[in-house]
């Protein structure tokens, strides 16, 4: 019990040491530069509620399944070695199928194209 109460006593302690150098070491100088809207550089050009294209919403959303296709089949090269590594193998062979049926469909829909 003496060394939870340590390990609690020395984390609160950093926690706040911490936290009290982050609240006063910066130095809050606001400017006109400072306060203004951050669009590279420039000054900005109009109005940000312009609507944007949904082109541009659906190959994002298309990169973002394949992202997560990535992050689906990562854990793959450790299957081999469960004790039926078929099965594996086989729902992982469905995910592709899967995926690559959806980016053929997108394809013949002409979801893929930037301008027509």
């Amino acid at each position: 019990m003496n060394l939870v109460m340590t390990i609690l006593l020395i984390t609160l302690t950093l926690s706040v040491i911490l936290a009290t150098v982050s609240f006063w070491l910066p130095q809050m100088t606001p400017d006109q530069e400072k306060l203004s809207p951050y669009e590279c550089g420039f000054d900005p050009l109009g109005s940000a509620r312009l609507p944007f294209s949904i082109r541009f919403f659906l190959v994002a959303i298309l990169f973002l399944l394949f992202d997560l296709e990535i992050a689906l089949l990562l854990p793959l090269p450790w299957g081999d070695q469960l004790t039926s590594p078929l099965i594996t193998f086989l729902w992982a062979s469905a995910v592709l199928a899967l995926l690559t049926l959806g980016l053929a469909y997108e394809w013949l829909q002409g979801g893929l194209e930037w301008a027509e």
